[in-house]
């Protein structure tokens, strides 16, 4: 498993190197471009945290994947509940009334993330914009 991840691993080990530099050496504050790379770490992270939440149980036997978390499956359950766990957010795959396979962390990391994200996307752009109107300024 670990062999499949690490062609994702390494650039974002490399990204988050990069992305420290400025943190050590008090730039960050004064950088657009390092708040536009945090939102696209963040946004990376979404989306890792949106497959952690979609493969969570992955079997493609639901009752197997029940069975091997420790709970009973109820068929009716699922049934009568088919839409809850076949939409995209937020993401459930319960077993039965009382137990989801989709950790708890999983849906409210993927609201948090991207409005973080935008946040840093938003002060970047301000940033952006301070730094052209101070540079025209000093040039007239």
């Amino acid at each position: 498993m670990m062999i499949l991840l690490l062609p994702i691993l390494i650039p974002l080990l490399v990204a988050f190197v990069f992305w420290l530099r400025p943190l050590f050496a008090g730039t960050w504050r004064r950088s657009p471009g390092w708040f536009v790379w945090s939102a696209l770490l963040l946004l990376v992270a979404t989306g890792v945290t949106y497959l952690v939440g979609s493969l969570a149980g992955a079997s493609l036997d639901p009752e197997e994947a029940c069975n091997n978390a420790g709970q009973t499956y109820d068929r009716d359950y699922r049934r009568a509940n088919f839409d809850e766990y076949t939409q995209w957010f937020p993401l459930h795959d319960k077993c039965n009334a009382g137990y989801d396979l989709v950790p708890a962390w999983v849906n409210p990391t993927l609201v948090v993330l991207p409005a973080v994200a935008l946040v840093c996307l938003a002060y970047a752009i301000r940033l952006a914009v301070t730094r052209s109107r101070t540079e025209k300024k000093g040039t007239s």
